[in-house]
Protein backbone atom coordinates (compact mmCIF):
# COMPACT_ATOMS: atom_id res chain seq x y z
CA UNK A 1 0.00 0.00 0.00
CA UNK A 2 1.19 3.08 -0.78
CA UNK A 3 2.25 5.44 1.68
CA UNK A 4 0.91 9.25 1.28
CA UNK A 5 3.93 10.64 2.89
CA UNK A 6 6.59 8.48 -0.04
CA UNK A 7 9.17 11.03 -0.64
CA UNK A 8 9.53 11.16 -3.88
CA UNK A 9 5.87 11.81 -3.79
CA UNK A 10 6.02 14.84 -1.32
CA UNK A 11 9.23 16.04 -2.92
CA UNK A 12 7.13 16.59 -5.79
CA UNK A 13 4.03 17.93 -4.46
CA UNK A 14 6.26 20.39 -3.09
CA UNK A 15 7.87 21.42 -6.12
CA UNK A 16 5.09 21.62 -7.31
CA UNK A 17 3.88 24.21 -4.40
CA UNK A 18 7.02 26.20 -5.05
CA UNK A 19 6.34 26.95 -8.42
CA UNK A 20 2.63 27.47 -8.56
CA UNK A 21 1.58 28.79 -5.10
CA UNK A 22 5.16 31.02 -4.07
CA UNK A 23 5.84 31.58 -8.04
CA UNK A 24 9.71 30.30 -7.40
CA UNK A 25 12.05 30.94 -10.30
CA UNK A 26 12.84 28.31 -13.00
CA UNK A 27 16.31 28.17 -11.96
CA UNK A 28 15.78 27.89 -8.14
CA UNK A 29 13.39 25.53 -8.57
CA UNK A 30 16.06 23.12 -10.54
CA UNK A 31 18.46 23.79 -8.15
CA UNK A 32 16.04 22.50 -5.29
CA UNK A 33 14.95 19.76 -7.32
CA UNK A 34 18.98 18.96 -7.50
CA UNK A 35 19.28 19.10 -3.86
CA UNK A 36 16.26 17.44 -2.81
CA UNK A 37 16.80 14.47 -5.55
CA UNK A 38 20.53 14.12 -3.49
CA UNK A 39 18.49 14.01 -0.23
CA UNK A 40 17.03 11.41 -1.23
CA UNK A 41 19.19 9.16 -2.35
CA UNK A 42 21.23 9.94 1.08
CA UNK A 43 17.83 8.66 2.89
CA UNK A 44 18.03 5.61 1.12
CA UNK A 45 15.82 3.23 1.44
CA UNK A 46 13.47 4.87 3.42
CA UNK A 47 9.41 4.22 3.35
CA UNK A 48 8.08 7.38 4.30
CA UNK A 49 9.12 11.00 4.94
CA UNK A 50 7.57 10.55 8.74
CA UNK A 51 10.27 7.60 9.13
CA UNK A 52 13.30 9.82 8.82
CA UNK A 53 15.21 11.44 12.44
CA UNK A 54 16.44 14.75 12.90
CA UNK A 55 19.87 12.79 13.31
CA UNK A 56 19.02 11.82 9.19
CA UNK A 57 18.92 15.23 8.19
CA UNK A 58 21.99 16.45 10.32
CA UNK A 59 23.87 13.68 8.73
CA UNK A 60 22.74 15.10 5.32
CA UNK A 61 24.07 18.41 6.15
CA UNK A 62 27.50 16.79 7.42
CA UNK A 63 27.91 15.04 3.87
CA UNK A 64 27.36 17.99 2.05
CA UNK A 65 30.05 19.58 3.75
CA UNK A 66 32.42 16.31 3.21
CA UNK A 67 31.46 15.09 0.34
CA UNK A 68 31.78 11.76 -1.04
CA UNK A 69 32.08 9.20 -3.99
CA UNK A 70 30.10 11.25 -6.09
CA UNK A 71 30.04 14.55 -4.60
CA UNK A 72 32.78 17.05 -4.19
CA UNK A 73 32.03 18.81 -0.50
CA UNK A 74 30.10 22.02 -1.58
CA UNK A 75 30.69 25.69 -0.20
CA UNK A 76 29.12 26.75 2.97
CA UNK A 77 26.91 28.81 0.51
CA UNK A 78 25.88 25.88 -1.42
CA UNK A 79 25.02 23.07 1.56
CA UNK A 80 22.84 26.35 3.00
CA UNK A 81 20.93 26.44 0.04
CA UNK A 82 20.45 22.34 -0.08
CA UNK A 83 19.52 22.34 3.62
CA UNK A 84 17.16 25.24 2.63
CA UNK A 85 15.12 23.17 0.39
CA UNK A 86 15.71 20.00 3.27
CA UNK A 87 13.81 22.18 5.62
CA UNK A 88 11.44 23.68 3.74
CA UNK A 89 10.13 20.07 2.14
CA UNK A 90 9.69 19.11 5.94
CA UNK A 91 7.86 22.09 6.68
CA UNK A 92 5.72 21.71 4.05
CA UNK A 93 5.11 18.18 5.14
CA UNK A 94 4.41 18.78 8.66
CA UNK A 95 2.41 21.91 7.82
CA UNK A 96 0.20 20.12 5.19
CA UNK A 97 -0.24 16.71 7.81
CA UNK A 98 1.64 14.94 5.65
CA UNK A 99 3.92 13.93 8.55
CA UNK A 100 3.58 14.78 12.53
CA UNK A 101 6.59 17.02 12.99
CA UNK A 102 9.15 19.27 11.41
CA UNK A 103 12.44 16.94 11.97
CA UNK A 104 14.32 19.65 10.06
CA UNK A 105 13.43 22.28 12.34
CA UNK A 106 16.42 22.36 14.44
CA UNK A 107 19.00 21.90 11.80
CA UNK A 108 20.49 25.07 10.77
CA UNK A 109 22.35 25.59 7.51
CA UNK A 110 26.30 26.05 7.52
CA UNK A 111 27.03 29.93 8.40
CA UNK A 112 28.97 31.11 5.51
CA UNK A 113 32.60 32.82 6.04
CA UNK A 114 32.90 35.91 7.46
CA UNK A 115 33.97 37.93 4.33
CA UNK A 116 36.85 40.95 5.16
CA UNK A 117 36.31 43.88 4.19
CA UNK A 118 38.73 44.96 0.88
CA UNK A 119 40.39 48.22 2.02
CA UNK A 120 43.44 50.33 -0.21
CA UNK A 121 46.13 51.52 1.03
CA UNK A 122 46.78 55.17 2.13
CA UNK A 123 49.10 55.48 -1.19
CA UNK A 124 46.29 54.28 -3.14
CA UNK A 125 43.50 56.33 -1.65
CA UNK A 126 45.79 59.61 -2.17
CA UNK A 127 46.24 58.45 -5.72
CA UNK A 128 42.16 57.78 -6.04
CA UNK A 129 41.48 61.07 -4.49
CA UNK A 130 44.30 62.97 -7.11
CA UNK A 131 42.87 61.70 -9.69
CA UNK A 132 39.30 62.32 -9.40
CA UNK A 133 40.38 66.45 -9.28
CA UNK A 134 43.18 66.48 -11.78
CA UNK A 135 41.99 68.95 -14.09
CA UNK A 136 39.97 71.86 -11.70
CA UNK A 137 36.47 71.89 -13.75
CA UNK A 138 33.41 72.40 -12.11
CA UNK A 139 32.83 68.72 -12.17
CA UNK A 140 36.30 67.63 -10.95
CA UNK A 141 36.25 69.74 -7.78
CA UNK A 142 32.78 68.38 -7.30
CA UNK A 143 34.28 64.33 -7.95
CA UNK A 144 37.04 65.48 -5.04
CA UNK A 145 34.97 66.67 -2.57
CA UNK A 146 32.75 63.78 -2.97
CA UNK A 147 35.35 61.13 -2.57
CA UNK A 148 36.91 63.02 0.00
CA UNK A 149 33.94 63.35 2.13
CA UNK A 150 33.41 59.00 1.64
CA UNK A 151 36.87 59.00 3.05
CA UNK A 152 36.91 61.55 5.37
CA UNK A 153 33.94 60.64 7.05
CA UNK A 154 33.36 56.60 5.92
CA UNK A 155 29.85 58.04 4.83
CA UNK A 156 27.81 55.41 2.79
CA UNK A 157 27.43 56.34 -0.71
CA UNK A 158 23.70 57.12 0.02
CA UNK A 159 24.68 59.43 3.05
CA UNK A 160 26.97 61.19 0.54
CA UNK A 161 24.74 61.88 -1.82
CA UNK A 162 22.17 62.64 0.86
CA UNK A 163 23.74 65.49 1.75
CA UNK A 164 22.30 68.67 2.21
CA UNK A 165 24.58 72.05 2.29
CA UNK A 166 23.25 72.51 5.78
CA UNK A 167 24.46 69.65 7.01
CA UNK A 168 27.55 70.90 6.88
CA UNK A 169 28.40 71.90 10.59
CA UNK A 170 30.82 75.04 10.95
CA UNK A 171 34.12 74.13 10.29
CA UNK A 172 35.16 70.67 11.82
CA UNK A 173 31.51 68.45 11.69
CA UNK A 174 29.12 66.91 9.14
CA UNK A 175 25.40 65.46 9.83
CA UNK A 176 24.85 62.28 8.30
CA UNK A 177 21.37 60.46 8.24
CA UNK A 178 21.87 56.73 8.33
CA UNK A 179 20.02 53.60 8.30
CA UNK A 180 16.65 53.64 9.79
CA UNK A 181 16.90 57.73 9.89
CA UNK A 182 19.41 57.37 12.33
CA UNK A 183 21.56 60.61 12.50
CA UNK A 184 25.10 61.22 13.70
CA UNK A 185 27.86 63.80 13.59
CA UNK A 186 31.28 63.08 12.02
CA UNK A 187 33.97 64.80 12.12
CA UNK A 188 35.47 66.09 8.86
CA UNK A 189 39.10 66.20 8.37
CA UNK A 190 40.70 69.64 6.62
CA UNK A 191 41.80 67.96 3.18
CA UNK A 192 37.60 67.04 2.98
CA UNK A 193 36.45 70.26 3.83
CA UNK A 194 39.04 72.27 1.98
CA UNK A 195 37.75 70.72 -1.41
CA UNK A 196 34.29 70.86 -0.63
CA UNK A 197 34.89 74.19 0.11
CA UNK A 198 36.71 74.62 -2.96
CA UNK A 199 33.68 73.01 -4.72
CA UNK A 200 30.95 74.83 -2.82
CA UNK A 201 32.70 78.43 -3.85
CA UNK A 202 34.19 77.53 -7.19
CA UNK A 203 32.16 74.37 -9.27
CA UNK A 204 28.77 74.06 -7.27
CA UNK A 205 26.97 77.71 -8.49
CA UNK A 206 27.57 76.95 -11.66
CA UNK A 207 26.07 73.66 -11.67
CA UNK A 208 22.98 75.05 -9.45
CA UNK A 209 22.47 77.47 -12.62
CA UNK A 210 21.34 74.90 -14.80
CA UNK A 211 18.63 73.11 -12.25
CA UNK A 212 16.00 74.20 -10.58
CA UNK A 213 17.20 74.81 -7.32
CA UNK A 214 18.08 72.09 -4.43
CA UNK A 215 19.37 71.83 -1.34
CA UNK A 216 21.40 68.95 -2.45
CA UNK A 217 25.57 69.11 -1.33
CA UNK A 218 26.17 66.94 -4.51
CA UNK A 219 24.98 68.60 -8.37
CA UNK A 220 25.01 66.57 -11.54
CA UNK A 221 25.75 68.30 -14.71
CA UNK A 222 22.46 69.44 -15.10
CA UNK A 223 22.19 71.07 -11.79
CA UNK A 224 19.91 68.54 -10.18
CA UNK A 225 20.58 66.06 -6.87
CA UNK A 226 23.54 63.27 -7.81
CA UNK A 227 22.64 60.10 -7.54
CA UNK A 228 24.27 56.92 -6.52
CA UNK A 229 24.79 55.30 -9.70
CA UNK A 230 26.41 59.01 -10.95
CA UNK A 231 28.69 58.84 -7.71
CA UNK A 232 29.65 55.08 -8.50
CA UNK A 233 30.30 56.21 -11.96
CA UNK A 234 32.90 59.14 -10.59
CA UNK A 235 34.81 56.30 -8.29
CA UNK A 236 35.33 53.82 -10.69
CA UNK A 237 36.48 56.74 -13.38
CA UNK A 238 38.93 58.02 -11.15
CA UNK A 239 39.87 54.31 -10.11
CA UNK A 240 40.86 53.79 -13.50
CA UNK A 241 42.56 57.13 -13.94
CA UNK A 242 44.81 55.99 -11.10
CA UNK A 243 45.81 52.58 -12.50
CA UNK A 244 44.42 50.95 -9.29
CA UNK A 245 44.79 47.32 -9.96
CA UNK A 246 42.58 46.52 -7.29
CA UNK A 247 38.65 46.53 -7.94
CA UNK A 248 37.29 49.39 -6.48
CA UNK A 249 33.25 49.60 -4.98
CA UNK A 250 30.99 52.46 -3.27
CA UNK A 251 31.87 50.87 0.18
CA UNK A 252 35.97 50.67 -0.32
CA UNK A 253 36.81 54.45 1.05
CA UNK A 254 34.42 53.16 3.70
CA UNK A 255 36.30 50.56 4.64
CA UNK A 256 39.32 51.86 3.96
CA UNK A 257 38.40 54.93 6.55
CA UNK A 258 37.80 52.01 9.29
CA UNK A 259 40.99 50.26 8.47
CA UNK A 260 43.10 52.90 8.47
CA UNK A 261 41.82 54.54 11.76
CA UNK A 262 42.28 51.15 13.59
CA UNK A 263 45.29 50.68 12.33
CA UNK A 264 46.48 54.40 13.72
CA UNK A 265 44.88 53.18 17.02
CA UNK A 266 41.84 54.11 17.62
CA UNK A 267 38.77 52.55 19.95
CA UNK A 268 36.71 49.77 17.91
CA UNK A 269 33.65 51.35 20.25
CA UNK A 270 34.72 55.12 18.77
CA UNK A 271 35.14 53.25 15.18
CA UNK A 272 31.57 52.03 16.21
CA UNK A 273 30.05 55.91 16.28
CA UNK A 274 31.81 57.09 13.59
CA UNK A 275 30.60 54.41 11.15
CA UNK A 276 26.81 53.94 12.20
CA UNK A 277 27.16 50.57 13.47
CA UNK A 278 24.20 49.60 15.81
CA UNK A 279 26.15 46.81 17.29
CA UNK A 280 29.87 46.64 17.67
CA UNK A 281 30.19 43.26 16.60
CA UNK A 282 29.47 44.52 12.70
CA UNK A 283 32.81 46.45 13.59
CA UNK A 284 34.95 44.20 14.72
CA UNK A 285 35.63 42.54 11.61
CA UNK A 286 37.36 45.63 10.72
CA UNK A 287 39.59 44.45 13.56
CA UNK A 288 40.41 41.02 11.90
CA UNK A 289 41.54 43.20 8.99
CA UNK A 290 44.14 44.79 11.14
CA UNK A 291 44.99 42.02 12.71
CA UNK A 292 46.07 40.59 9.34
CA UNK A 293 48.26 43.38 8.40
CA UNK A 294 50.01 42.87 12.14
CA UNK A 295 50.52 39.48 10.90
CA UNK A 296 51.78 40.13 7.85
CA UNK A 297 54.36 43.16 9.46
CA UNK A 298 55.45 40.66 12.15
CA UNK A 299 56.35 38.12 9.46
CA UNK A 300 58.49 40.43 7.50
CA UNK A 301 60.33 42.49 10.18
CA UNK A 302 60.67 40.04 13.36
CA UNK A 303 64.31 38.18 12.91
CA UNK A 304 62.79 35.05 14.45
CA UNK A 305 59.07 34.94 13.06
CA UNK A 306 60.08 32.31 10.65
Amino acid sequence: MDRRDAPRAVVDDYLAHLAVERGVAANTLAAYGRDLRRYLAHLGEVDGLGDVSEAQVAGFLAALREGDADHPPLSASSAARAVVAVRGLHRFAARDGIVADDVARAVRPPAPPRRLPKAISVDDVERLLEAAGFDGTPLALRDRALLEVLYGTGARISEAVGLDVDDLLDRDGVLLRGKGGKERVVPVGSYARKAVDDYLVRARPALAAGGRGTARLFLNARGGPLSRQSAWTILRVAAEKAGLATEISPHTLRHSYATHLLDGGADVRVVQELLGHASVSTTQVYTLVTVDRLREVYATAHPRAR
